[in-house]
Order: C-alpha cells, then structure tokens, then sequence
C-alpha cells in the first residue's frame, strides 16, 4: 500500500537568490510505497536546516535528481516493514544521515560513522537496502542521505533511526540527528579535547556553535572563536565562547595567536571553506591539532607546506559524523541535554512552515540564522 504526502523537489540546482523568488524547491505531491524489509515509514515532526542541504540546491555537492533535500530530522514511527525489531508504531525517533549496515568491517570495529555500504547507498540517492520507495507516476524520486526530511513523511532504513524519549521535544530531537553529532561529536570524539584544554573554532553557523557548546561540555578553558559574521560572534558568546575574533580583510590569525599567547591545543574547521581551514591550521601551537568537519567544495585547490606540518608536529585529522556510532553516542547525549549539562535548544533559531523553506534556504545562504526547525 502506498501512501502520497507533500515534499520539497529540487529538480534544478543552481537558481540565483533570492530562492524565495527563484523557488529551486517546489513543494509537491509525491509517492511513497510501503517499507521493505527493514525499513520504517516515518511521519516527520521537524526537520533542521544545515548547510549541507544548501550545497544539494547550489550544486556544489552534486546529486542524482530530482530529489528531496533534508538530513536532519524527528519524527513519529508509522509503520514499520517486515523483520523491524528496534522500534513499534508510535516510537519517536531522530533520523540519521550516515546509516550503518552493521555488518561491514568499520561497522563491526566499531566505526559505524565509516560504514562504506552506507555511504555508497547515500551516494546513489537509494536506501541500504537499494533503490529508491519515492516516486512521482512512473518517475523516482531520489533519496537525501537516505531520509528526504522535507517531507510530510520519509521511508528509511531501521539502520538510519535512533529511538528517543517520548518526553524530549522533538524541534530539539532533531538537532541530534546531525548538528549535534556533527559539532560536539567533533569536538569530544575526533579531537578528544579534555579539561583545561585551549580550542579555536574557525566558524559559528550551526556545526561551529555545536563544536562551541561540545567544547564547553569537555571542559576546554579558552574557546576562541572565529566568523566574519558581528551577529553570530554576539550568539557565540551568549552560548560560552570566551573570546571572539571578528574575521575580516585582515587574516584573524594574529588576534587568534594573541589571544591564546602562541596557538591554541585544538582547532575545528566547521565553515567550510579552504580559507577557514587555513586560519585553523595556523590558530594551533607546535603538537596541536586540527579538525575539518566542513564540506569544501571538492573541486576548490589546497596546498600544504609539508615541510612545515613535519617541524610542527602538527596533527591533521577529517571528522565524518563527528566519529560518532550515533546508537551509542545519541543517548548519552539526549541524557546530557535532559540533565541540563548540554543545553543545545540554544541553537535553535527559527520555526517556519514546509511552505517557506526557500525562505529558510535564503536565511542560510545569508547567515541569518543558525538551526531553523521546518514542521509540515
């Protein structure tokens, strides 16, 4: 049996702002058939904006299309297909953007955010188990990350759902989903940051002001950060950053060094651009580390000074997921938000309907916000 429900279908990437006027998003009917083996219809309750999803309607990061943007998301379980275990009708959950088959070798050594059977079912616009369930009369519809989250609905994979409390709002259940995992996972898992610790974040969109919030969750005792946005300064020192370094013409690596008297021990690249990176790589000291969780148009140039990154004894290190195995992780997080240790409904700075996302897309390409919550 199937079942038709609005979504947002890009069909055109790279339409010109204002996207309110451009619409590269057109809310449609669409198709959705039962869940497989496996799989869980969902009804969405909320679904977060990253700009992840904005690199899907610029072109940056290319898909196969149509397809319905959204990778961050909660919602209420429906139904569920043949051979579903880990979940009833009526169950909460946060969808997961990087699903683990579980069976793999990363899965099974514990690096479920490295699960390549996953990531190469993401890629195809498919579920894990192959192919799409969304369609349009005899045209498929592709799948985001495996979720499709500006939908009324979604058919996942079991392996793409985290249960959540029934008393957890779901706006803020959706954070968990990517932003959380993204940033404060970055932060606590990748880099492994520990009390006393010194950190420059070089970014304060959503991620960035995550990586702030997981900073301050591990005890780090200077947290400078670093955006060329006055507005989003003021936020990160609102949430805790101890410093702020405006970047403008003038590089922010001076302010940066001076302020931590020679290089921080850590720096997270969350921005995205080869530039942020670089002001990253230099806010560090001789031993320190660097992280880069940003998505960097893969076709943008870098050069490195090898002979440098040797006299510097510098680590370098990629973040997927925040090296999360989000089974495991999530629920330790949920229960630092419960217990007030972890407020992350900071980051929520919009609601807004279905209808407006292309509104929401403009207020992200501006930096107008940091997390906006789209209910259908």
């Amino acid at each position: 049996m199937s079942l038709e429900f609005r979504a947002a279908v890009l069909r055109q990437p790279g339409l010109a702002q204002p996207y309110a006027n451009s619409h590269p998003l057109h809310i449609e009917e669409v198709t959705v058939s039962a869940p497989h083996k496996g799989e869980i219809l969902v009804r969405i309750a909320a679904a977060s904006l990253c700009r992840s999803d904005l690199s899907v309607v610029t072109g940056v990061r290319a898909w196969p299309l149509p397809i319905i943007p959204g990778h961050e998301a909660s919602g209420i379980v429906e139904e569920v297909g043949p051979g579903v275990t880990s979940v009833t009708p009526g169950d909460h959950v946060v969808l997961v953007f990087q699903p683990a088959c579980g069976v793999c070798p990363d899965c099974v050594s514990g690096q479920a955010h490295l699960c390549d059977p996953g990531l190469q079912a993401n890629r195809s616009g498919g579920l894990l188990a192959g192919g799409t369930r969304l369609r349009q009369g005899d045209v498929d519809i592709h799948h985001h990350m495996g979720l499709s989250a500006f939908a009324e609905y979604a058919v996942v994979s079991e392996h793409s759902i985290v249960p959540l409390p029934r008393d957890l709002p779901l706006d803020v259940g959706a954070l968990f989903g990517c932003a959380v995992m993204c940033g404060a996972g970055t932060v606590l898992n990748t880099g492994n940051v520990r009390p006393g610790d010194s950190v420059t974040i070089v970014g304060a969109g959503g991620v960035g002001s995550s990586a702030l919030l997981g900073a301050r969750l591990a005890g780090a005792e200077q947290i400078i950060v670093v955006d060329k946005e006055p507005q989003r300064l003021e936020f990160a020192k609102k949430i805790g950053a101890t410093d702020v370094v405006l970047e403008g013409p003038d590089p922010a690596l001076g302010p940066v060094l001076d302020l931590s008297h020679g290089g921080t021990d850590f720096a997270f690249e969350t921005a995205g651009t080869v530039e942020a990176f670089e002001t990253a790589y230099g806010a560090v000291h001789r031993g320190g580390t660097v992280v880069s969780v940003g998505l960097v148009n893969p076709e943008t140039p870098f050069s490195l000074d090898v002979a440098s990154l040797v006299t510097s004894a510098k680590t370098v290190k990629g973040s997927y997921v925040g090296s999360c195995n989000p089974t495991v992780h999530i629920p330790k997080y949920v229960a630092l938000y419960q217990s007030g240790k972890f407020p992350v409904e900071q980051l929520i700075s919009h609601h807004l309907p279905l209808d407006d996302i292309n509104t929401a897309l403009d207020r992200m390409a501006n930096n107008d916000a940091v997390r906006q919550i789209i209910t259908p």
